[in-house]
């Protein structure tokens, strides 16, 4: 071993025997950082969500879902649409649409997923290892679609993580993600690009009721 190296080790050891206590031991735990929403969670959501460049919209019910899926699909010339869940194929078969596509994920246009959450005060979809295919569907084709109801929005970042623990407890997923818009950077020149390295457009329906 190096003498650089074991001088550096052995200052982390002699850093470790005196720990520096907190440095703001009386700091006030309990208060929220960020105020509650003074508008509905769907409203809250819906707001930073689109300011996101997401694309969103509201349903009373599944088969309303269903129908507003089948429009934009038809404007947008969706033609191979995935879906891996077999809780979304069968809502979207049982309300008049069978359009799935037998090609893999890779030659798909848009993926249909669910997610554990939504996140009111980013925008954010909350998504998991524990769901079909884990993040991978919601990544790899050019457009994401989430299928979601009122009752999956919580506030903030804070209460999605309540939320998870309460679902799974301590058999949290291995993946827990956090995706809020779609894929963009601005690495290059400062110039915002998006769709690198994820979806180019992403859509949430929202359904007024459970969906699934």
């Amino acid at each position: 071993m190096s003498t650089a190296k074991n001088a550096i080790l052995k200052r982390i050891r002699k850093a470790l025997e005196k720990p520096v206590p907190l440095p703001f031991p009386d700091v006030d735990k309990t208060t929220e950082f960020y105020p509650g929403p003074a508008d509905d969670l769907t409203v809250v959501f819906a707001e930073h969500f689109t300011a996101l460049q997401g694309k969103f919209a509201f349903c009373l019910d599944e088969q309303e879902l269903v129908r507003q899926f089948a429009l934009v699909a038809a404007q947008q010339q969706w033609t191979h649409i995935y879906c891996a869940e077999p809780a979304i194929r069968e809502q979207f078969i049982r309300n008049g649409f069978p359009h799935f596509t037998d090609k893999p994920l890779a030659e798909s246009d848009v993926a249909i997923t669910s997610c554990e959450c939504l996140i009111a005060r980013t925008g954010s979809i909350v998504l998991s290892a524990a769901q079909e295919e884990g993040r991978t569907a919601s990544v790899y084709a050019p457009v994401h679609v989430c299928i979601a109801s009122t009752a999956q929005v919580v506030y903030d970042v804070a209460d999605g993580i309540q939320w998870m623990k309460a679902k799974y407890g301590d058999l949290l997923p291995s993946m827990i993600s956090f995706a809020t818009g779609p894929s963009r950077t601005a690495d290059i020149e400062k110039t915002l690009v998006v769709g690198v390295h994820g979806p180019k457009e992403v859509y949430c329906f929202l359904a007024d009721e459970s969906p699934l």
